[in-house]
């Protein structure tokens, strides 16, 4: 096992504890657990309200597993990083609304950080609570020293924008500017989206409206754009391969500049399987079934076998041009690694 420690999602299942169990089994390398809160927007979808109807019992659920979780020694990290709130974006009822929250879970559980892409909100709880460390989502793509300049009054750590994953050059320079500035900075090392996706802005805004879209009669034909209906066509499979996602096996070549990375559990249907799979440092399976989103329902009944990796195909990536159109390593590592399970 490495050095390296995780921040998972929290996700909510119908067996109580389940989750907390999950936590517990691997404490030693989980740092973290970052989570949202009912009925309140996210990166994610609004957790258990269906049409108005707020199932209060998962709210209590999810308290009493953060109180175990936070007494076994794991942090705890509050999810406000919607990337928007609508005509509340600017109010003073934000800003109450934020106080609340963090006056309930302060008294009732512990807090220790809290994710947010909003300066409003951040700047609320800097004024507020200047224990609390704030961390700037993934979500807001920060990828350069000026954009961490611009906001580095608001925020105490980072976590860079995912299509630099790759990029030892550009995470070295973020790096030595936060050990400078004495900021945190971390990566999502298992995300699904695409590099560069041109409707993620789109995507984002959707998920934090999603209580008032879900009262509207909607288009439910396949739009083309998403992932989903781009990774239908068989030919576009190949750049699965050239996103920000980094292998368990991997991973140790970060070691040098993260000490905590972050793990998309929230929806994984598997989210042991993951946090297994990066606590090892090993994985034999379907990669895609490591990934939030994992799309590995579109290439049924193919998958991308993990062991099938050549040794030397991360140190080959990690220092190519990334100019994708004047190379095709990667397409000929895809060709090998892709096989139909049955």
């Amino acid at each position: 096992m490495g050095k390296i420690k995780y921040s998972i999602g929290y996700q909510l299942k119908e067996e109580e504890n389940k989750f907390f169990n999950i936590v517990e089994k691997y404490k030693e390398r989980i740092e973290e657990v970052y989570f949202p809160w009912l009925n309140i927007p996210s990166g994610r979808g609004i957790v258990e309200n269906k049409l108005g109807y707020i199932n209060w019992a998962f709210q209590k659920q999810l308290e009493n597993e953060l109180k175990k979780i936070k007494k076994i020694g794991v942090k705890l990290n509050l999810l406000l990083n919607a990337s928007c709130w609508g005509e509340d974006s600017l109010s003073v009822n934000l800003a109450n609304m934020i106080i609340s929250i963090i006056d309930c879970l302060k008294e009732d559980i512990g807090i220790d950080a809290i994710t947010t892409s909003s300066p409003i909100i951040s700047y609320t709880i800097k004024k507020n609570f200047t224990e609390i460390e704030i961390r700037a989502s993934v979500n807001m793509r920060i990828g350069t020293i000026k954009q961490m300049e611009q906001i580095k009054e608001l925020f105490d750590g980072f976590i860079i924008q995912r299509e630099y994953n790759r990029d030892f050059k550009r995470i070295e320079e973020l790096k030595n500017w936060c050990e400078k500035n004495r900021k945190k900075l971390s990566i999502l090392v298992n995300s699904g989206c695409i590099n560069f996706c041109p409707v993620q802005l789109f995507h984002d805004n959707v998920i934090s409206h999603e209580k008032e879209i879900l009262t509207k009669i909607n288009l439910t034909e396949d739009i083309l754009g998403n992932c989903w209906s781009f990774y239908k066509n068989i030919e576009n499979w190949k750049y699965l391969i050239l996103n920000s996602w980094i292998r368990p096996e991997d991973l140790h070549y970060y070691e040098k500049y993260f000490d905590v990375v972050k793990l998309a559990t929230r929806i994984n249907p598997e989210p042991e399987k993951v946090i297994k799979a990066y606590y090892y440092e090993k994985y034999e399976g379907n990669l895609l079934d490591l990934f939030e989103p994992s799309h590995s329902k579109l290439l049924y009944p193919y998958i991308i076998d993990n062991t099938r990796f050549p040794d030397n195909w991360f140190e080959k990536v990690i220092k190519c041009d990334k100019k994708c159109e004047n190379c095709s390593y990667c397409e000929k590592i895809f060709d090998k690694v892709l096989i139909k399970k049955c």
